[in-house]
């Protein structure tokens, strides 16, 4: 028995197997989420932390138990001393990390868009950027005091050289195709860097966030130390100088939560900006 031949003179089943859809296979090495595994690696590091200080793998002096650790949290809880110490380092951190960033990407655009900016800044940063910041601490306390002002600034000044080399980077490294299309389309000066160039520089700038909300964090950390009586630097030493590991390893605890907390708000940042990407 011969198949029924379609309009085209081919078989219908050659027909129906050329219309069969072929699956999307570009997915351009976007990645799964995969909620279960993080919980499964803290859960895991935890237990293993708990059987080495009950079995006495782990020394209780080198590390105390995970049970002491989340007593020595609730003891700061209940003191009402966790507040005044979280609220003192998230005020320092948001100002500073602010103000540099705005600072940063200013001048980053300036020195990427302006031939001046580029031969009288970029090298002056390029110069001061190894310097490690927190060997300028005393120098800050110097000229702004023990108090706020050199914390603020040792962040503030921590936070200004890696955001102003992210944006410039990102800025070159945007396609000078497109600019020269939106020349020629006669767009202006302005117009081209709020709608080509800002956008495409805008997901290596974010990624910069998180290099520079690092580095805002461990110089807040170590600004704390010097001469601060509330704040989560300030806690930590102290409890450093008593020997008592488990409330440093509670500070250590409450560190990595804001560490985790500036991470899941740039993350969301990026969702919502670069949504266009997927």
């Amino acid at each position: 028995m011969t198949e029924p031949l379609s309009p085209h003179g081919t078989s219908a089943r050659s027909d129906s197997a050329a219309a069969k859809p072929v699956p999307f296979r570009g997915g351009g090495f976007r990645t799964s989420p995969i909620p279960w595994i993080s919980p499964v690696v803290f859960i895991g590091l935890i237990a293993f932390w708990h059987w080495g200080s009950t079995s006495g793998f782990i020394p209780a002096l080198v590390l105390p138990s995970p049970g002491e650790s989340l007593q020595a949290f609730i003891n700061l809880f209940q003191s009402g001393l966790l507040w005044l110490h979280v609220s003192a380092s998230l005020q320092r951190l948001v100002i500073g990390w602010t103000a540099g960033t705005i600072l940063g990407i200013s001048v980053g655009l300036f020195v990427a868009l302006s031939s001046i900016g580029r031969a009288a800044i970029a090298p002056l940063v390029a110069a001061i950027m190894p310097v490690p910041k927190i060997a300028l601490l005393p120098l800050f306390i110097i000229w702004f005091g023990i108090g706020e002002g050199s914390k603020v600034a040792t962040i503030l000044f921590g936070v200004f050289f890696p955001t102003v080399i992210s944006t410039f980077g990102a800025v070159d490294n945007v396609d000078r195709t497109l600019i020269r299309m939106g020349q020629s389309f006669g767009l202006s000066w302005s117009s081209i860097v709020r709608k080509i160039i800002f956008p495409g520089a805008l997901p290596a700038i974010l990624s910069g966030f998180r290099i520079s909300a690092s580095i805002a964090i461990i110089l807040l950390v170590a600004a704390e130390m010097i001469g601060a009586q509330y704040g989560i630097g300030a806690y930590v030493l102290l409890a450093g100088s008593l020997m008592a590991t488990d409330q440093l390893i509670a500070g250590v605890a409450i560190l990595s939560a804001l560490g985790l907390t500036v991470s899941y708000l740039i993350g969301r940042a990026e969702r919502y900006f670069l949504g266009w990407r997927t």
